[in-house]
């Protein structure tokens, strides 16, 4: 029988933590794959069954459900240091990563060779959207009733111009009423499923006692509580003394922490309601830049909702917030702002919530409300892919010219990944090189 693995300590940990925020590449499900690969299977720091239990957690809690597993297990190894290192490193590779390429993007965007990678990677990025509608709808709507309210989501947000947090709001009390009414409609499914067995005792294992940091105390969860409400409050005091309540920094504050709190379903879910504050209210970014933003953040490491850190950055330099002499000072203030603003929550809640689920090992379920809430977001992703189809093959508005290349590109990338379930990466890498090829052939 194998023996259990030797500790580990807080700095071999952290090593850990930093080479994952460079290969977390994948989306949610390939970063969640990755860790179950390193920390279950080749490094047995956590068993199966704890690992999937804090999985169940973060798949009910709005935000990146990828890095608040990782921030989860650093809690539980390392206390509440072990939790802000390694959700923050999960975090800051991209975030730097981001900030230089959107400054490549605004900077020399122009040029041929760059407008040609991005003639390409919009079609791309117009079939992942819709690829993740499918992806989500197969999993959530699971009977008539989900789908009426995925179809009444994508008629409010199309149709009828809803809010975004109204539509989350209706599909949440869809969801209160009808499970007290017919609880089989919106019975939930396990996020994670059974767990196996074979990979040898863990250092965290089923039986493994709770650490004593673990263990929930009242008098802990109100200290976390207020200091993470205290870090948030300093935080826009802050902005409001330097740049006034309507300064740009501070709105970008008081938006993302609202969005910070409506990412239920994944980046993609919240990504209507940032396009409809960032691009229609604040004007900060345009409908295109936001598809190559969303383009950018497909092929970086770390969370997909790290293109909140290029519209930030394209909206602290479009708004000169330091002048005009120091633009690349502004984009980067405003993506640390933002993505400060934006992640802050999901510490809060690991580190408040962390000990109340370590409390019970019995497996979590869904709440009817949020799988009323899930259902809504595949109508509300639907809605985005249009939006991305319509700016990619209508570049000049429906009554231009329809982009034939783009089109096939985006068939072509649809295919790939319904048909014949291409990664992410391989796929925006063949794209970009045809948007390259194809704007060469159109220049010469």
């Amino acid at each position: 029988m194998d023996s259990p693995p030797r500790p580990v300590g807080f700095w071999e940990a952290l090593r850990f933590w930093l080479k994952l925020g460079f290969i977390s590449f994948g989306g949610p499900a390939g970063q969640i794959a990755i860790m179950h690969t390193e920390l279950v299977e080749r490094r047995r720091w956590i068993s199966e069954r704890r690992f999937l239990h804090a999985l169940n957690y973060c798949m009910l809690l709005p935000g990146p459900e990828a890095q608040q597993l990782a921030t989860y297990i650093g809690w539980l190894m390392h206390r509440a240091g072990g939790g802000l290192v390694a959700g923050v490193l999960f975090v800051l590779p991209s975030l730097f990563i981001l900030v230089a390429l959107s400054w490549v993007y605004l900077a020399w965007g122009q040029l041929p060779l760059v407008a040609g990678l991005f003639y390409g990677l919009k079609p791309a990025v117009t079939a992942l959207v819709l690829h993740a509608a499918h992806r989500i709808g197969t999993r959530v709507l699971k009977n008539a009733w989900l789908w009426a309210i995925a179809a009444a989501a994508f008629v409010a947000i199309f149709a009828l111009n809803a809010p975004f947090p109204l539509i989350l709001l209706a599909a949440a009390l869809a969801g209160l009423f009808g499970g007290r009414r017919a609880p089989q409609v919106f019975a939930a499914h396990g996020a994670a499923g059974a767990a196996q067995s074979g990979y040898g005792p863990a250092l965290i294992d089923d039986d493994t006692p709770t650490p004593p940091h673990a263990r929930f105390v009242g008098a802990r969860l109100a200290r976390v509580l207020a200091i993470g409400f205290g870090l948030w409050a300093a935080a826009m005091a802050a902005l409001v003394l330097a740049c006034g309540v309507q300064g740009a920094l501070t709105q970008m504050g008081w938006f993302f922490t609202k969005a910070a709190l409506m990412t239920f379903g994944g980046a993609y879910a919240v990504l209507p309601y940032v396009y409809q504050g960032a691009v229609e209210q604040h004007q900060w970014l345009t409908g295109t830049q936001m598809i190559d933003g969303l383009a950018l953040g497909e092929t970086t490491p770390g969370p997909l909702i790290m293109v909140v850190a290029f519209v930030g950055f394209v909206g602290g330099w479009t708004k000169q917030l330091f002048g005009p002499d120091a633009l690349f000072l502004a984009g980067a203030t405003a993506a640390g702002v933002v993505t400060f603003f934006t992640f802050l929550p999901s510490f809060v809640f690991i580190l408040a919530g962390g000990p109340l689920i370590e409390s019970t090992h019995g497996r979590l379920q869904f709440t009817a409300p949020l799988t009323a809430i899930t259902a809504a977001v595949v109508g509300v992703i639907l809605n985005l892919a249009l939006f991305f189809a319509w700016h990619v093959m209508w570049p000049q508005g429906l009554t231009g010219r329809f982009d034939w290349v783009s089109a096939m590109i985006a068939a072509g990338a649809g295919i790939a990944l319904f048909r014949f379930r291409w990664g992410v990466m391989p796929l925006l890498f063949l794209c970009a090189l045809l948007g390259l090829g194809a704007s060469w052939l159109q220049a010469s």
